[in-house]
């Protein structure tokens, strides 16, 4: 599914498209989040103290059983927390503590929980290509947050999804954030970057 056009309204139908796309597969595959899960080598990540997960919804795959893998390692699990101002900050998120909704209605930790800065950023995505490029939802919160990390020091950014996702060619604007690799349930790719 190509995608050269930089029209918003282009990119706003291929996300609808691929949203379509995503619901099926999450129907198709409920067991991918586990698959892509055992498949991830953990020699091709950088150490991993810290890493930033997220809560699915819409069909997104679940990152659910590679946080277990990761926690059995000591790392520490963050979750995003979108605030009112339209930041997305990265807060502890201990498996068993309290969630509320955040500005953006998704459940998120409370947001008296500290702050921390992750090394790995498990993200979610509508689509990805082949040169590290992500479609997210629209709203920029990653793309923001991953920008700000990125201009303090390395950060990876790891996109989990359902291999049916990928797409030839994302046309990129200029604020969008790029994927280190890939982890599907077909398989981890890294990425050159577009």
């Amino acid at each position: 599914m190509p995608s050269n056009d930089p029209d918003p309204d282009s990119r706003q139908d291929l996300r609808r498209r691929l949203r379509r796309r995503r619901r099926a597969l999450a129907v198709a595959s409920p067991a991918a989040g586990e698959a892509a899960a055992r498949l991830l080598p953990l020699e091709s990540l950088p150490p991993v103290r810290t890493f930033a997960a997220y809560l699915p919804a819409g069909g997104e795959i679940d990152p659910g059983p590679l946080s277990v893998r990761l926690l059995a390692l000591g790392a520490k699990r963050l979750l995003p927390r979108v605030f009112e101002d339209g930041s997305l900050r990265f807060l502890d998120a201990p498996p068993e503590g309290p969630l509320a909704p955040d500005a953006a209605g998704v459940p998120a930790p409370l947001p008296d929980r500290p702050e921390r800065r992750p090394d790995l950023v498990i993200t979610p995505l509508v689509g990805f290509d082949r040169f590290g490029g992500r479609l997210g939802q629209g709203g920029g919160h990653y793309d923001r947050a991953l920008a700000s990390l990125r201009r303090t020091g390395p950060v990876f950014v790891l996109g989990l999804a359902f291999a049916g996702q990928e797409v030839d060619r994302l046309a990129l604007e200029p604020h969008d954030q790029t994927l280190d690799a890939v982890l599907t349930e077909a398989g981890y790719r890294g990425l050159p970057q577009a």
